[in-house]
């Protein structure tokens, strides 16, 4: 009897601490539970947003040139011959009429000397003929015909006497030597260009660049431009668009435009410089305008965004293409249809398999 009731006081006692043992172990697990919720939620990478702005813009049309000036000459040779002498440098001031450059006049004084004598047998055959005819000797179609060989003579002489003027350059205007492109002893061709000569006193500045048919289809006489030279990066220059040519250029198929640049007080210009051109064209379209934070993996003007999904937790790594950059923003020209958030700070750490949690408050 004794031993009974000790086997049931002992059974009892195991069962109580077996009770207690599993409370213990499911508060462990509980804990360990909430625990594990909280470590998730806090692994969620914290991230700010920006809406996607819908904005009307005239997308630019980029190109880029050469700084020259309407007051630059190429001045050449009439007819082609050998260079005997050039007289001025690169970068000297020349004078209105001041002469440049002279061929080897050899054979054009010898082409001239050849007329004359030709223009003085013509005359002495009109004379002889005039005689012959009024002595009834020679008929009318003979005195015609010297009249006329010796008026063909004139002209040959004449334009001899021209050409012999043109055997030489001399300046056009006052302006400075910009560029020699031929040396003395060289063969130059008829209307090749030996000496360029620039108008000095001139502020008519143009930059030259060549467009493709449906850019130059989207511009008109007197767009506005932005021009940033290099020499001067930090300081854009107001421009126009001056001239836009009405057929393209057979050997590249492209459309030559002149932007007029007015330059800064301070700012000298040079011919040749090389230059970057943003043109504004009038019509315009709606774009989709993005902080620059949100751009990551850009390649030139294809990039990538992280859009946030409508449960605010997840994100979509989504490709766009970038028309141009402008005031810290992007303006995207395509890739954000429908997208109506995308990360800014944090975009950097995203994958799409990540949570986020927005920080934006």
């Amino acid at each position: 009897m004794t031993n009974s009731i000790f086997c049931k006081i002992a059974f009892a006692g195991l069962l109580a601490i077996s009770v207690a043992t599993l409370l213990i172990r499911c508060g462990q697990t509980s804990a360990n539970t909430k625990g594990a919720k909280e470590q998730n939620a806090d692994e969620r990478i914290p991230v700010r947003t920006a809406p996607v702005e819908l904005r009307t813009l005239a997308l630019p049309v980029q190109a880029s040139g050469i700084l020259t000036s309407s007051a630059e000459q190429r001045l050449a040779f009439k007819i082609g011959g050998v260079i005997r002498k050039i007289y001025v440098k690169e970068g000297e001031v020349v004078k209105a009429g001041q002469l440049l450059a002279v061929l080897d006049k050899t054979e054009i004084d010898a082409q001239v000397v050849q007329a004359q004598q030709a223009l003085a047998k013509a005359e002495r055959d009109v004379a002889r003929v005039e005689g012959l005819y009024r002595d009834s000797s020679a008929t009318l179609e003979l005195l015609q015909n010297a009249i006329t060989a010796r008026d063909v003579a004139r002209e040959a002489e004449r334009i001899a006497r021209f050409n012999q003027q043109y055997a030489e350059i001399r300046a056009t205007r006052p302006g400075k030597i910009i560029k020699k492109l031929m040396n003395e002893g060289e063969i130059v061709g008829a209307g090749t260009p030996v000496l360029v000569l620039f108008e000095t006193g001139t502020d008519d500045w143009v930059v030259k660049v060549s467009l493709s048919d449906r850019d130059w289809a989207r511009l008109s006489i007197g767009a506005n431009a932005r021009v940033v030279l290099d020499a001067y990066p930090d300081a854009p220059f107001a421009g126009k668009v001056s001239t836009l040519a009405p057929a393209a250029d057979p050997a590249s198929g492209l459309y030559t435009a002149e932007i007029k640049v007015v330059p800064s007080p301070g700012k000298r210009f040079a011919p040749g410089l090389f230059a970057r051109v943003s043109l504004s064209p009038a019509s315009a379209k709606t774009l989709s305008v993005v902080p620059i934070e949100a751009i990551v993996e850009g390649e030139g003007l294809s990039a990538y965004v992280f859009a946030l999904q409508p449960d605010s937790e997840r994100v979509r790594k989504v490709p766009v293409q970038v028309a141009f950059i402008e005031d810290r923003h992007a303006v995207v020209a395509a890739g954000l249809e429908g997208v109506a958030e995308v990360v800014t700070v944090g975009a950097p750490y995203l994958n799409e398999e990540k949570k986020v949690r927005k920080m934006n408050d």
